[in-house]
Parts: C-alpha cells; sequence; structure tokens
C-alpha cells in the first residue's frame, strides 16, 4: 500500500470497489463508458486479471481514480506467456481530484510493481483479447498522453477509428465489370462456406496475428452452430485457396484483410464493398471499427468512412 504525495492511499483492487471503479472510469474515460456487464467479461472474467495489478486511489474512504494493468498469467496462442511484457488498459481519476498526483503515483505505483515482475516492456494498450481502445484518445486523453511521455513513455503509432453511415453509401458498390474482371482471373467474392473453414483460418494463420485467428473463429462458430443473426463473413477465394477477407460482428467491422502478394488488384475493395453491403441488408445503421493506419485509411475513404478519433499507442522499455 503507497500514500501519494496528495494523501490519496494507493491499494489493489477490492471486490466491494466495483461501483465506485466503474463509477470513476465513466467519470473519468467519459469518451469509453462501460457499465458492470462489461467490466465483468472484460475485466474481472479476463484470465489474466490480478487485483494486485488493478490499483485504487483512495481518499477518505472514497475510491478517487484507478489503473488496470495486465501480465498475461495463461498463454496466448503461440504467443505464450510473453514473461517480459506487461499492458496498462485503462486508468483515470476523477475530475474533481485531477491535477493533484494522483494520476502520477497510480503509474509511478503500477511501473514499480512491474519492475518487480521482471517486465520490461509495458504497452498503452494494446493488450489481447481485451483491450478497450488501442491507447489514449489524442483529443479526449490528451493530459493522460503528457503523463506518460514524462514517465518515458513513446508514441509508436496513432490508429485512426473510422466509422460509415450505412444510409448514406454513395461510393461502396462493386460494378459488374470489376465483378466480371475477378470472376475472367478465378476469383470470386461470396459469403463463407462450411467448406472454408479449415483453409480460411489455415489462412489467417499463415499471413495474420493469432488475435484475429481467434476473432474469425468466434464468428464462424456463430455462423455454423450458433446463431449467425448478428454476424458476418466474406471471402475472396480461387480455386478454393482464400485471398482475403471480410468479417463483422454487430456494427463492429472487422478484422479484414488481403493476402500481401494479392493487394493492390481489387480484391480488397471488392471484399469491403460486399461486407458492407451485406451489413445495409440487416438493417445495421452503421459500419465502425477502432483501428487501421494512414495507408488502410485511404482504401476506406473510398468507400465513404470518415475518421472519428485517433489514438496514440504508447511504449515504455527498460
Amino acid at each position: 500500500m503507497d500514500r501519494s504525495d496528495s494523501l490519496s492511499i494507493i491499494r489493489p483492487y477490492q471486490p466491494h470497489d466495483e461501483a465506485a471503479v466503474i463509477r470513476v472510469w465513466n467519470r473519468a474515460m467519459g469518451a469509453d463508458p462501460i457499465d458492470a456487464t462489461t467490466w465483468w467479461a472484460k475485466v474481472l472474467l479476463d484470465p489474466n486479471f490480478d487485483p494486485d495489478g488493478c490499483l485504487v486511489a483512495e481518499i477518505d474512504g472514497a475510491v478517487v481514480g484507478f489503473l488496470l494493468s495486465i501480465r498475461r498469467r495463461v498463454p496466448f496462442f503461440d504467443t505464450g506467456f510473453e514473461p517480459d511484457r506487461g499492458w496498462i488498459t485503462a486508468f483515470g481519476v476523477d475530475p474533481d481530484h485531477q491535477r493533484r498526483g494522483i494520476g502520477g503515483s497510480l503509474l509511478d505505483a503500477a511501473l514499480k510493481r512491474f519492475d518487480r515482475l521482471g517486465v520490461n516492456h509495458v504497452g498503452i494498450s494494446p493488450y489481447v483479447p481485451n483491450y478497450f481502445i488501442p491507447g489514449p484518445d489524442t483529443v479526449a486523453y490528451a493530459s493522460a498522453i503528457d503523463l506518460l511521455l514524462k514517465r518515458g513513455f513513446r508514441t509508436i503509432s496513432r490508429p485512426i477509428s473510422m466509422q460509415a453511415d450505412l444510409a448514406q453509401l454513395r461510393n461502396s458498390s462493386i460494378s459488374a465489370e470489376q465483378i466480371t474482371a475477378l470472376l475472367e482471373t478465378g476469383i470470386e467474392i461470396r459469403p463463407v462456406a462450411s467448406s472454408d473453414i479449415v483453409p480460411l483460418l489455415g489462412f489467417i494463420r499463415a499471413n495474420f496475428s493469432a488475435d484475429w485467428h481467434r476473432e474469425a473463429t468466434a464468428v464462424l462458430s456463430d455462423l455454423f452452430v450458433g446463431d449467425g443473426r448478428n454476424v458476418g463473413l466474406i471471402i475472396a477465394a480461387r480455386a478454393g485457396d482464400v485471398l482475403g477477407y471480410a468479417q463483422h460482428r454487430g456494427e463492429r467491422f472487422g478484422p479484414f484483410g488481403v493476402r500481401p502478394d494479392q493487394r493492390g488488384n481489387g480484391i480488397g475493395g471488392a471484399i469491403l464493398a460486399e461486407m458492407l453491403d451485406a451489413m445495409r441488408q440487416k438493417s445495421l445503421h452503421v459500419a465502425w471499427f477502432l483501428w487501421t493506419d494512414e495507408t488502410a485509411a485511404r482504401l476506406y475513404e473510398r468507400h465513404d468512412f470518415r475518421e472519428v478519433r485517433r489514438f496514440a499507442v504508447m511504449e515504455r522499455t527498460g
């Protein structure tokens, strides 16, 4: 238990803190509010959750701040335990208690704990599977970025979140000529079939991350085993060979990817157009995602997506 200069006590999370931490979260991180169900699902039921890593700042018995840090307690697919890595996925101080050093005290306590555990690479905050946002929103949480920079973090990328109004799509369509051109090369763009499960998962494993594989497996399970009304998956294939795919869960679009040697020949645009049309036919209102880079954003812009937020992925080493 640590005491900061502001007379707050920094201590591990306790079960009775739940409502207070959620309240502080929603006051401090108003651009990314959560409810109790999300807290249970993505925090308490995360197999890597450790109360010692969920730090709470308390003044006179009242919770005024929190910081959620993660270190793997179970392996994540082929990446294993990643013992030298840790993540800070969310932190905040009640606005009524900000600018008193509480955020810095929480951060210092988390970094000291990581140091004791042998963690020498701390990320803000691309932890999978249960990250909330890619990193601090550069507008909504500018003060948090300033604090992190003062503690030795550096920005390594600035992901873009984008959104498309499905009722107002103008450019996201694939012409008959484009379809014919793809078909002439043997490429078909279509909904996934059960016979695609093995080649699709092999394609993802070979070209993308373990988290994309996990996400695709969950969508395929809903489509072919559970209730597939809220999900969809489109593939590009040639003679049984998967070249690209896109998926959605509700209004959340993605992941979406094309095999590196097949990019730039219209496959990606065709998959994207077909997926957006399928989402619109389900009476969904928007398509959105949290994370892309500047290069991919140009493709999305051609299909009526617009930037809505920008984040700073940050890290600290040593």
